[in-house]
């Protein structure tokens, strides 16, 4: 167990992922922007675009802006580039070589089509939650980094506000510094700059044909890995401030997203964000209007307009920027001419003013069920028998039972999103079985004394259950994980993820409904109890076998296998540190009997025992305290 919990840990730092607006809102809002250009300005761009796209007509649209775009797309045009720049790649560098260089990122447009439909049909928060979660299977299955990618997020959120009485262009200026955590504005700035440097060479140096398209091509790769950043400002999940581990993190990035958030940009306005997958077309509008101020300075600059006179601190360069917002934690130190920092500045003016950091004033914070806890789980059951444990027993009855239990694991629900589960734990506790409702044998004048002469008695035991994700077959994430963590680290991430969300064939993705949550979970959950292991032996009257008409007296062991098969969650509640929630269960096993002793009378011969199966309800209640890192701002 100890080995399983390393490896899920392993992966739970991975998978955490908080991307901003969804690949087809960052298209949207890429597209609304090009869409508003004025003419003269649109022309210009569509010049850069035709020169950009020489040698790559197969895979780019002819034109910037694809209206028509929809399932099955074989092309890209460049609203698609600011989607794909942060979520599917690490730098604009990567994004450019899987546009133009790689067959997968035709299957994520697809992906993304079919999302984007999804979200407009889609009219509960329920089928919302089920796309998305089809979605992020159908992601990990074509991107082969999709994982690996989501592991430093900090690059898509805010940096918190450190004090109410910091200006815009201090807090900028603080967000660009060298060692300060990677975030939205400083890695816009960064790759914005390197665009705007980049579009000033195409006006002022001698270049040849060939110069000319790869310049334009990477100032344009800069500036839509720079749009990213720029849009996921605007998404409210992310302008909550990046401070707290993991789940503070996701949970708080979840909550603001759907919940939406009131705040004031620096230039003085009021708004309503929203977040991830719920963007508003007032959403659009906004994030759309800085990405268009954005590009503008672009297009000023590729002109040669002469307000705009900057030095270039990395000159020469014919490619996209290589800085990699997947490994970096912290902001790389860089000098910029003061004038191209005024003139981000003029862009980011219309962001929104983040949330505090830990303290008095803080945006309350919540977390997702991710980390190590420690629980309590209060049962009761009931299970209808096939058969007492003597073989001429063949008739059916009912067994009540309750259960008091404490488990320790790693709470791994909703890393992509609530629908997955990652769920493990090992848990101990203690049984108490009520008597049978069928009798050792069937003469009717047994009824009558109860629970007297039941076929199988009010017994108590021990047991453990233990639940585990898995890819393929049960266990198969405890066998393999260790080597492909060895032998491949992609495949690992894969593998881990795919069994958090339904496994391979996603039979067991949990399916969120307006009243709970269903999950399939045959194979992920086990429980074994050993009756009769105690000081004394659990008693049961069994037919003898020399003869029927007769019964013995009997000691013996019993271990129940319990193989959960559905599970509904129809509520959740959650505290900063807690959490709470009911679980109904349809669950299935067998009874096998061993080492039967004859008590009375004790000359008579050990009767013949069969195993017993059964089907049945398990009503639990589900305590879990998770253990915390200290809060980091």
């Amino acid at each position: 167990m100890k080995k399983v919990l390393l490896i899920i840990i392993m992966a739970m730092n991975i998978m955490v992922t908080c991307q901003a607006w969804v690949y087809p809102e960052h298209r949207d809002i890429t597209l609304l922007a090009l869409q508003k250009l004025s003419p003269v300005y649109r022309s210009e761009l569509e010049h850069l675009w035709a020169s950009a796209r020489k040698g790559f007509e197969s895979r780019l649209f002819e034109s910037v802006a694809d209206v028509t775009q929809s399932v099955k797309p074989k092309y890209l045009d460049y609203a698609a580039w600011s989607a794909i720049g942060g979520d599917h790649s690490t730098s604009a560098e990567n994004m450019l070589h899987n546009i133009l260089q790689t067959e997968w990122i035709m299957d994520v447009a697809n992906v993304a089509a079919i999302l984007k439909i999804g979200l407009a049909n889609a009219r509960t928060r329920s089928v919302r939650i089920n796309k998305l979660r089809d979605s992020d299977i159908r992601l990990l299955r074509v991107d082969p980094e999709y994982i690996s990618r989501a592991s430093a997020n900090n690059g898509h959120f805010m940096l918190a506000l450190p004090c109410v009485n910091i200006s815009a262009n201090a807090y900028f200026d603080t967000c660009f510094k060298g060692g300060c955590v990677m975030n939205v504005i400083g890695t816009y700035k960064w790759f914005h700059a390197t665009a705007l440097m980049k579009a000033k060479r195409l006006s002022t140096e001698v270049l040849t044909s060939e110069q000319y398209s790869a310049l334009a091509l990477a100032a344009l790769a800069d500036e839509a890995f720079a749009s990213h950043f720029l849009e996921d400002g605007f998404a409210s999940g992310h302008v909550a401030g990046v401070w707290g581990d993991a789940s503070q993190r996701k949970g708080t990035h979840d909550y603001y997203n759907e919940k939406g958030l009131e705040v004031t940009t620096w230039k003085g306005d009021r708004v309503v964000l929203m977040g991830d997958a719920y963007m508003q077309p007032e959403d659009a509008e906004r994030a759309a209007f800085a990405v268009r101020l954005s590009l503008q300075q672009i297009l000023d600059a590729a002109s040669g307009k002469e307000e705009l006179r900057f030095i270039d601190d990395k000159p020469g360069s014919f490619s996209p920027d290589t800085l990699n917002v997947g490994k970096a934690i912290y902001m790389t130190s860089r000098n910029l001419d003061p004038a191209i920092s005024e003139l981000i500045n003029l862009v980011l003016i219309n962001t929104a003013i983040p949330g505090l950091a830990t303290g008095f004033g803080e945006l309350p914070r919540f977390r997702s069920e991710i980390g190590p806890f420690i629980g309590i789980s209060p049962a009761a059951r009931v299970s209808l028998i096939g058969s007492g444990f003597g073989k001429p027993q063949n008739t059916s009855g009912v067994v009540p039972g309750l259960e008091l239990a404490i488990r320790v694991g790693l709470g791994m629900e909703g890393v992509l999103n609530e629908s997955g589960d990652g769920l493990t734990f090992l848990e101990l506790g203690w049984r108490l079985d009520g008597a049978s409702t069928m009798k050792f044998d069937k003469t009717p004048d047994l009824k009558q004394f109860g629970s007297i002469f039941s076929a199988i008695p009010s017994r108590d035991a021990f047991y453990a259950r233990i639940r585990l994700p898995f890819f393929l077959i049960p266990g198969d994430l405890l066998i393999a994980g260790p080597i492909l963590l060895l032998a491949s680290r992609t495949a690992f991430d894969k593998m881990v993820v795919a069994s958090g969300n339904g496994g391979l064939i996603p039979w067991q993705s949990g399916m969120v409904t307006p009243i709970g949550r269903f999950q399939f979970i045959l194979g992920r959950e086990i429980g074994v109890c050993v009756y009769g292991s105690g000081a004394t032996r659990d008693a049961f009257i069994l037919p003898d076998n020399t003869n029927p008409d007769n019964d013995v007296l009997t000691s013996m062991y019993s271990t129940q296998i319990d193989f959960p098969i559905l599970e509904y969650r129809p509520m959740r509640t959650f505290s900063a540190r807690q959490s709470a929630s009911l679980v109904l269960q349809i669950n299935a096993g067998i009874d096998i009997p061993a080492k039967v002793h004859v008590k009375f009378p004790e000359d008579a011969a050990a009767p013949t025992v069969k195993t017993t199966w059964f089907i049945g309800l398990r009503l639990a209640f589900d305590w879990r305290y998770y253990f915390s890192k200290s809060k980091s701002k």
